[in-house]
């Protein structure tokens, strides 16, 4: 019998067929659509899971938690440097706004937002890094703090 790794060193080997094939008879599905590096990748995750155990459930249904609310809103996360409590306060066409770090997200107002990319759409009507409209990342270019 092989041993683990030496059935994981295997898999760049495979040709794509061959591939395709294995993850067919692993994931009971046909192969999607990628390169045979991911499906080495993927065939490799299978067999360790089928070995050692797969996620804990909890985990799992965090992960589903997440990618619902990543494809709900795109954005990316906040910086994981703000505390709940902290106030942003931002300028924008002479009226002033101020943002509430919360647990849950960013309270504007009485509506709370995934973003803070979300709440400066939400400002200014077109796409902005939430970050750099609130001056966390980066310098602002000469353009955007005369548009301020």
């Amino acid at each position: 019998m092989t041993s683990l790794a030496d059935t994981l060193n295997g898999l760049t080997a495979l040709p794509p067929a061959a591939l395709r094939a294995e993850w067919r008879r692993l994931y009971r599905a046909p192969a999607p659509g990628l390169s045979s590096d991911l499906l080495a990748r993927g065939i490799a995750w299978r067999i360790q899971e089928k070995q050692h155990g797969g996620l804990p459930p909890a985990v799992e249904r965090e992960l589903v938690r997440l990618a619902s609310q990543t494809l709900s809103d795109p954005s990316p996360p906040a910086p994981t440097n703000l505390r709940p409590g902290t106030r942003l306060v931002r300028s924008w066409n002479d009226e002033t706004y101020s943002v509430l770090v919360t647990d849950k997200g960013y309270r504007m107002g009485d509506q709370t937002f995934g973003s803070l990319s979300s709440i400066a759409r939400t400002i200014t009507g077109t796409k902005w890094s939430g970050p750099r409209f609130f001056g966390l990342k980066g310098n602002t270019s000469t353009k955007e703090a005369r548009d301020a």
